[in-house]
């Protein structure tokens, strides 16, 4: 057991400092945020500058606006003394080992003896930013390489020293898990580390793919190093550009001679062609051109020789896009792989020397296999490490076919046996779904799974995990086998890359074009009261909740009465956004937690939390995070929420057992007070004067309307006490219709082909 930081310095307020402070606050640490003094009279005119500037940042760096509060702006001249009360100091100033190493020595002249010292250094050796530093010191020095953004990516590098205490990095790895939410992983200090050593290569390997006169076009290289491989769809060239053309020269050329004994660091090179777009300013996003540029609607890529850019010719791949179509990356990969065309030739010669180097990197920059694929995964976005993808292709085939292509591996690869085993505090579905007895029930989209202790799990997998009609036929079957059975309770959960996307607009659709509304009006009816036996079902049902939960998918959610919830949660009622209202108890559940906050039962008190409410739904509002959805009223005030989202299905076990052994009671049914007419009225002027100014359309505002009448009670004249079924009928009579309207049903075609919404 390891006492948790509750205060932070960190030196340095550039893009990276700002965004770990940003992180650390978002932990629910008190955060001193310092940088050099000003020459001005306000010396804090460098960071509080840096700051405002962090605070616009899209997507945001901070949970809510509130978190920023956390957060203490200073300078080293009249703020250096802050450091003595902090418990860790990160350095994150600019990369300069003698800047770096004199801050350092002014550190430890004013922090307590057991405060922890890091270095967020991506480029200079760690052991050597804490020379000439006391023993003590050095004993609590490591590296803590943040990736950019550190709020989202996942991946955090701890790299000790061979003076850095064992306890001291076993506490960072527990503190940056549990509180931070990262996936952690050891390197060892040497260049680049271990995330950025890899992936350098890789990138650096595809780029002389299109410069050493491979003949493959940045398109088809993109193409076959993005989503079809289980990388980002920014690829190669387009991460490139995002990155900086000058920062991939400048990483380049300070890697190259940093690794002399590297088989492979000729890779590392930069090529001419790269040398030649820095000269001349073409630095990618930040210049509006790099390897691409966009003109009008079109993106152009450069042509190395001429150096102009030119049009996207058709892709030369084959049949590839029968093998993109494949819906499962494992058997994509194998497809691929196997494929003997011209993109089978360049994936199998890319990945061959990819899973190559990695394994030449062991015990190099990290002590097994496992961390460089988690470091993939979780700082590169790839969907499998290198090793991940070497099971997938078969271990004997890659060995043969790398001796086959003069590739050579290490020794100790030809005993290699793989073990990535979850934490304690991990459910692995994965794994459990290996274990045929472990599933209990199953329908095409959906499954039950025995998560042991009595504790069940209903996972649905349907196409972005909608709420689809077997995903909701498999919840009252499966209701049913718990109610009856010697069960403690229920989790819903998945791992997928959403919760859910809400209620499948396409089989909706096609039921609305059948001219028959009755289909729709039976499904609504069973959804509702499928919410509402979710609700007060008699034993606890907890669902763990991550990344998106939109439309009926937020209503199941604000449906379930305990919630785990991954801080990167966002949630939302976003039906306006495709012509309809929240049909299934979003509206009903909205009234009720206005009248809950407030301090009476007045209407003049309601009234501005149901203005709220009003505006959240008829703005389609999505949280930004899991505490912005509670400040919204999408989650409630005691949900549960978990920094690292991989544990969130274990707790939500854990919270079932509790509830369970204390004795399960469902919520009370208690009466909404609704405000009617009046009440009503003055959401409809709101909604008016947005039409005026130009911020909602005309259908917009008719949507609006729709909404007001339900959360307020409909033609009640005055405020009244109804119950949920009331307001959960007026839901339905105002849905059904909505889908015979000619605007709604170009706004689901829109966002069905388009994945956007459409403002008519």
């Amino acid at each position: 057991m390891f006492k948790p930081f509750q205060t932070a310095a960190v030196l340095g307020a550039g893009v990276m400092g700002t965004q770990i402070a940003a992180h650390l606050a978002n932990a629910g640490l008190t955060v001193y945020l310092l940088d050099i003094p000003a020459k001005d009279k306000n010396k804090n005119k460098l960071v509080e500058t840096a700051f405002k500037k962090a605070k616009k940042q899209s997507p945001p760096i901070f949970f809510t606006d509130k978190t920023a509060r956390r957060i203490t702006l200073g300078n080293f001249d009249e703020h250096f003394h802050y450091l003595a009360d902090v418990d860790w100091v990160i350095e994150a100033v600019v990369e300069n080992l003698t800047i770096k190493q004199k801050l350092l020595a002014r550190v430890e002249n004013t922090i307590r003896n057991d405060t922890i010292v890091s270095t967020n250094t991506s480029g200079l050796p760690i052991h050597l930013i804490a020379q000439g530093r006391s023993e003590s010191f050095r004993n609590r020095f490591l590296g803590t390489h943040f990736f950019n953004p550190p709020r989202y990516l996942k991946l955090l590098e701890l790299i000790p020293t061979p003076d850095t205490s064992p306890e001291v990095l076993a506490r960072m790895e527990w503190f940056a898990s549990l509180y931070l939410g990262k996936g952690v992983v050891i390197a060892k200090d040497t260049p680049n580390f271990i995330g950025n050593r890899i992936g350098m290569y890789a990138v650096m390997l595809a780029i002389k793919s299109f410069t050493d006169g491979g003949g493959y076009t940045i398109p088809e290289i993109d193409t076959l190093t993005g989503t079809m491989v289980g990388r980002p769809k920014s690829a190669t060239f387009r991460t490139i550009d995002l990155v900086g053309l000058d920062t991939l020269m400048y990483v380049g050329e300070n890697l190259y001679p940093a690794i002399p004994h590297d088989e492979s660091r000729d890779v590392f090179q930069v090529p001419q062609l790269v040398r030649k777009l820095v000269e001349t300013g073409t630095l990618g996003a930040k210049t509006s051109q790099g390897f691409y540029k966009k003109q009008g609607k079109e993106i152009l890529s450069i042509n190395p020789v001429t150096l102009v850019y030119e049009s996207a010719k058709p892709l030369n791949l084959g049949d590839i896009e029968a093998i993109a179509k494949i819906p499962d990356l494992r058997q994509r990969l194998q497809a691929l792989y196997k494929n003997q065309g011209r993109a089978g030739k360049f994936f199998r010669e890319f990945i061959l020397k990819v899973m190559a180097y990695s394994a030449h990197r062991i015990p190099e920059i990290a002590d097994n296999p496992a961390d460089i694929d988690r470091a993939m995964r979780w700082g590169f976005g790839w969907e499998l490490g290198p090793f991940e993808i070497w099971d997938v292709l078969g271990f004997e085939t890659v060995l043969a076919d790398m001796e086959a292509h003069g590739i050579s591996v290490p020794d100790w690869i030809k005993t290699w046996k793989r073990e990535d085993i979850p934490t304690e505090a991990e459910i692995n579905l994965t794994a459990i779904k290996s274990e045929p007895k472990r599933t209990l029930w199953e329908n095409p989209e959906a499954t039950l799974l025995d998560l042991g202790d009595g504790v069940v799990l209903y996972e649905f997998r349907s196409k972005g995990n909608t709420l689809s009609l077997k995903v909701i036929e498999g919840f009252a079957q499966i209701l049913d086998m718990i109610e009856n059975g010697d069960y403690r309770g229920l989790v819903i959960g998945n791992e997928g890359v959403n919760f859910s996307a809400g209620a499948n607009l396409a089989e909706m659709g096609k039921m609305a074009q059948s001219g028959s509304l009755e289909p729709i009006a039976n499904l609504i009816v069973t959804y509702q009261s499928l919410l509402q036996r979710i609700h007060y079902f008699p034993k606890p049902i907890v669902a763990a909740i991550h990344g998106r939960a939109l439309a009926g998918g937020c209503e199941l959610v604000m449906a379930c009465p305990h919630i785990v919830a991954a801080a990167e949660t966002y949630i939302g009622l976003v039906e306006l956004a495709v012509g309809l209202i929240p049909g299934a108890g979003g509206i009903m559940r909205m009234a009720t937690w206005a009248a809950n906050r407030a301090a009476t039962e007045s209407a003049h008190h309601i009234q501005p939390f149901l203005m709220q409410a009003f505006e959240t739904i008829g703005m389609a509002k999505v949280s930004k995070s899991a505490y912005e959805a509670q400040e919204l009223g999408f989650l409630p005030a005691n949900a549960k929420i978990v920094m690292n989202a991989d544990n969130r299905l274990y707790i939500a076990k854990q919270e079932v057992i509790c509830l369970d052994k204390i004795g399960y009671i469902p919520p009370p049914r208690n009466p909404i007070m609704v405000l009617g007419r009046p009440a009503r009225a003055i959401l409809e002027h709101a909604a008016y004067v947005m039409e005026q100014g130009g911020y909602i359309t005309e259908y917009d505002r008719y949507l609006a309307n729709r909404l007001a009448y339900v959360i307020t009670g409909g033609e009640l004249s005055a405020p009244s006490l109804v119950d949920e079924s009331y307001l959960l009928q007026l839901e339905r009579e105002m849905f059904i219709p909505l889908l015979q309207q000619p605007q709604t049903q170009q706004r689901i075609a829109h966002m069905l082909k388009t994945k956007k919404p459409l403002r008519n």
